[in-house]
């Protein structure tokens, strides 16, 4: 919840007037600009520094690709130290004035927000499939469930009540919950609207500011939702968008203002923020006694969705007595996906994220059969329509008869 739990030990309870004469910087209104206002005509992503959209001075600009097409959408700044710096800064001093809010400010805020986002969902969504590659409809649930999180925070007045124990005759104990501070979130590729929306909204309805780090593969929805943020009402310094790669991230995990870290990323990105944390890797066990047919349509799903980019991707399944049968029916309905750019209608699968991403499956798919597995369902090198032969596609794979031992 992004608070600290303070505990008074007081034999009466003092009840304090908390409401003040809090302004919001900007009236809500749903006279937008563009949300993709934050690209220049020369396609540059900016930084969202102390309620403003500013141009990076640094020398290093990481491209992003569409990964249907390979053709260039953006550039995304590895932030400078300056910048760095001055993000830390506007979010240290909102914090003084932000954390004095009434709840009742900060939930209008949200209220605000989750209708904004609602409003501009397509936008989001499009955005989404454009940098990242999932298709349409995967882009919108990334939209929804990301704004359901927000509806959540609206709630915020029960969230952050305290508790009262009477624990003697002349005693009671309490609680209150107070803002952390500045804190900061680190987002990864694959969901780059929901997992910000787990973050910054929870974040600044507890009172505290925060930076986040979109990922630098596809920081679009960060931005459009960070203009949504500014029109709600959220006052300058509150939100921060920085970019960049390791750096950055180092920046965020050593700076003095920064009190709580909020991180979802690869196994490798995870040793900057955690060093002790593990990864995950999900099974699914299959016995002959579930339903064949459910059970058939929910692996394909699990397995094939987002192109296999989500934290709860099935990569492994382990069929148990006469469910080993089953395998040459879920071939089969994962030679039915339909496999193309993410606009296109009726689409089960879109690209991988990156040529890298890509070459990186193919390197292990191809470990898998010279370690003695067998290729049942090779999806390298797919059919795609013409437009969509430089993208980053791989189909459907299946390889059976593996063991632990291989890569």
């Amino acid at each position: 919840m992004f608070s600290r739990l303070k505990y008074h030990f007081k034999t009466t309870i003092i009840v304090k007037n908390i409401y003040n004469n809090w302004k919001i910087n900007r009236p809500f209104s749903t006279h937008l600009p563009s949300p993709v206002g934050h690209l220049k005509k020369d396609r540059t992503t900016r930084l969202f520094i102390n309620g403003e959209f500013v141009e990076s001075k640094t020398d290093n600009w990481i491209p992003v690709y569409n990964p249907a097409t390979n053709e260039l959408v953006t550039s995304v700044p590895e932030t400078t130290p300056r910048e760095l710096n001055d993000a830390a800064e506007s979010a240290a001093e909102a914090f003084k004035s932000w954390r004095k809010t009434t709840i009742l400010t900060r939930q209008q805020i949200l209220l605000n927000l989750q209708l904004l986002i609602r409003e501009y969902t397509d936008k989001i969504a499009n955005s989404i499939t454009e940098e990242q590659g999932k298709t349409l409809a995967d882009a919108k649930g990334d939209v929804l469930r990301g704004r359901q999180v927000v509806e959540n925070a609206c709630g915020i007045t029960n969230l952050l009540m305290g508790e009262k124990l009477a624990v003697a005759t002349d005693m009671d104990t309490y609680t209150m919950r107070e803002p952390l501070g500045v804190t900061a979130g680190i987002c990864p590729f694959n969901f780059p609207a929901m997992i910000p929306l787990w973050m910054f909204p929870l974040s600044i309805a507890a009172g505290n500011t925060m930076i986040i780090k979109p990922s630098e593969r596809d920081p679009g929805a960060m931005m459009i939702l960070a203009q949504l943020a500014k029109e709600a009402g959220v006052p300058d310094g509150v939100l921060n968008v920085v970019h960049g790669s390791v750096g950055t991230v180092n920046f965020l995990c050593d700076n003095e203002h920064v009190k709580a870290i909020s991180f979802v990323g690869s196994d490798k990105a995870r040793y900057f923020t955690w060093k002790e944390s593990t990864g995950a890797k999900n099974h699914g066990v299959i016995m002959s006694d579930s339903n064949k047919n459910h059970t058939l349509n929910q692996l394909t799903g699990a397995a094939f969705g987002a192109a296999g980019q989500r934290c709860m991707a099935l990569s492994t399944a382990v069929f148990v007595g006469e469910a080993q049968e089953w395998l040459p029916e879920l071939v089969e309905r994962a030679k039915k996906l339909k496999i193309a750019g993410g606009f296109e209608p009726d689409v089960d699968i879109g690209p991988l994220i990156s040529r890298d991403a890509k070459a990186r499956v193919e390197r292990l798919i191809q470990s898998g059969v010279n370690q003695g597995a067998k290729l049942v369902l090779d999806g390298r090198n797919p059919r795609v329509p013409d437009k969509y032969k430089n993208g980053n596609f791989i189909g459907p794979t299946i390889l059976s008869n593996v063991t632990i031992d291989m890569k």
